[in-house]
């Protein structure tokens, strides 16, 4: 049975594949289609005038709802918290690093991350820019002012921002560069981890498959990153893509093939109680070596 990937709007599965190194690792797999670009509410996000509707679902919904692929990531808090209530594994042995940041609008009054106490900063609900956001904030903002507004999906959240929409969001990733390039000022830097999501039934020995060409991959990006730029474009809509130009976007996403430690996934979990940003299921099972696949 082939190895399924479900892409996550980075360079190293496709630098992976251009070079073969899937193949090379014995790896068996097809690409299944990325979520990247979708919106969750197109007509109302491009064209309805005023405040965008809240969306409460995100990357934690999607992955207990079961996702069809061996393996996709999404951040860590979300991934250890899905592991945790039996909506797959983690993987143990490694995870990546993301570039984020709450940006405002070049001509915005917000100049300081103290400036955002009571301001809606748009994310996606129980995702890494709903976590990130918060943990960003904490070192400037009381609890009672941070205000977040759940709008749609990342590119959803881009278009927002260009439209002068929303007062501000946390982007990660390729969202991040295209609002950089256009100006916006980034106010919070939300740099945040992302984990790594095996299906219960999915081979260790095939994932360990997939992370060695992804470590190649790695390589290859940190040695010549503006050869591989054009990849952005893969998982980019059309709308976006007419407004960038990806030579200028920055490498992305990083993989660190260093283990998620129990240390690590106990922390994660203390934090997201702290938060009330774990459901009951979650904190009655914390078990790291039931959710963690190594």
């Amino acid at each position: 049975m082939r190895f399924r990937i479900q892409p996550h709007v980075r360079l190293q599965e496709w630098v992976a594949e251009e070079h073969g190194y899937f193949r090379e690792a014995g790896l068996d797999y097809e690409f299944e289609p990325s979520l990247a670009g979708a919106s969750v509410t197109t007509s109302s996000i491009r064209t309805t005038e005023g405040t965008p509707p809240e969306f409460i679902s995100g990357a934690f919904e999607d992955m207990q709802k079961g996702r069809s692929c061996d393996i996709s990531a999404a951040c860590h808090w979300a991934v250890n918290a899905s592991a945790t209530v039996s909506g797959g594994r983690m993987w143990g042995n490694a995870y990546s690093v993301c570039p984020s940041g709450i940006f405002v609008a070049p001509e915005s009054a917000y100049q300081r991350p103290e400036d955002l106490a009571g301001v809606p900063v748009g994310v996606g609900y129980h995702s890494g820019s709903h976590y990130s956001a918060i943990q960003g904030l904490e070192p400037y903002l009381e609890r009672p002012q941070i205000e977040l507004s759940f709008v749609g999906l990342p590119y959803d959240r881009v278009r927002l921002m260009l439209e002068r929409r929303v007062p501000a969001a946390n982007v990660f990733g390729a969202q991040y560069y295209v609002l950089e390039q256009h100006g916006f000022r980034k106010l919070v830097d939300t740099t945040f981890m992302m984990g790594f999501l095996v299906n219960e039934e999915t081979s260790a020995d095939d994932v360990a498959k997939y992370f060695t060409a992804l470590r190649r991959a790695q390589g290859d990006i940190d040695l010549e990153p503006d050869r591989y730029k054009h990849y952005w474009l893969r998982e980019m809509p059309e709308d976006i893509q007419a407004l960038v130009d990806v030579r200028r976007f920055g490498p992305g996403e990083r993989i660190v093939s260093e283990p998620y430690t129990r240390e690590m996934f106990e922390q994660t979990h203390r934090w997201m109680r702290a938060w009330d940003l774990l459901d009951a299921a979650a904190q009655a099972r914390p078990g790291y070596d039931q959710a963690i696949l190594t």
